[in-house]
């Protein structure tokens, strides 16, 4: 298993902003995971033996090329697939199924309801997983939707609205059910990169703002450098774990810096060279 943060971060470190808390309390914990799914003429093993640990506050990123089964992962974690052999469990009980402790956010922008508004879609989730009245529903989402800065966009509906602020109904939606961990799933891979960028930035600032525990997946080795604290490496299917490392050193400030750069070059090398030896 990986070790406690406070171990993975030396105590000569300066710690940013953006490195979450110090000391924080295990949330997940994905132990030898494969997962399987069955064609039409055999089964294929996604991944193989996975295990990592979450801790709370971490922004911790699945990086991997296409393939490596870090969606099907994803989709584990929520509850949506069985594995063939290991355990996920969440605040130490076993994971069996979806629950409102795991809120996804997909990449796809027709993820909402056309025929509701924005309000709407996010309070809907509401009312029926939290059994919260009407008005206390509404309350709660435009309090999230302040925070994706869309609170005047309330009363819109989702074909009038771009793909980057679909997106950030999406975000709404999920942190107005405060979930023990926020999944998302390749979130910005379908915007193009001003707006991409731009997403990264608000979800840097949410998470500053909201302090929520995130797992995000991306096929993008900057990306994940920007977004996360700690980054588990894939390997080519079916996905094993090649290395994790921490990140919470970089910003969006530092794609032009040349340790950032070697970082990147660092990974791929992590990524594709099957000659690696595992960190």
């Amino acid at each position: 298993m990986v070790a406690n943060p406070t171990l993975l971060f030396p105590h000569n470190t300066e710690r940013t902003a953006r490195s979450g808390p110090a000391v924080s309390e295990k949330l997940l914990a994905v132990e030898n995971v494969s997962l399987e799914y069955r064609t039409r003429e055999r089964i294929v093993r996604a991944t193989h033996d996975v295990s990592f640990d979450v801790f709370g506050g971490d922004r911790f990123v699945l990086l991997g090329p296409s393939g490596c089964g870090k969606s099907t992962l994803l989709k584990a974690v929520g509850g949506f697939i069985e594995p063939a052999s290991g355990t996920i469990s969440l605040d130490g009980q076993i994971v069996r199924g979806p629950g409102a402790d795991r809120i996804v956010v997909f990449q796809e922008f027709d993820q909402l309801p056309p025929w509701k508004t924005v309000l709407q879609n996010v309070a809907f989730p509401l009312r029926v997983a939290k059994k919260l009245s009407r008005a206390e529903a509404n309350e709660r989402a435009l309090h999230y939707l302040e925070k994706v800065g869309l609170a005047a966009f309330a009363n819109a509906y989702p074909h009038t609205l771009s793909g980057g602020m679909k997106q950030r109904v999406a975000i709404a939606r999920a942190l107005a059910m405060q979930p023990r961990v926020l999944l998302m799933d390749e979130p910005f891979a379908a915007l193009d990169a001003l707006t991409r960028r731009k997403m990264q930035e608000e979800l840097l600032r949410l998470w500053e703002e909201v302090n929520f525990t995130l797992l995000f997946v991306t096929h993008s080795i900057e990306e994940a450098l920007v977004v996360g604290n700690r980054i588990l490496l894939l390997s080519p299917h079916p996905g094993r774990v090649r290395a994790e490392l921490n990140s919470h050193q970089y910003s969006q400030d530092s794609f032009g810096r040349s340790d950032f750069q070697r970082s990147v070059a660092r990974i791929h090398h992590l990524l594709f060279d099957e000659t690696e030896a595992v960190q």
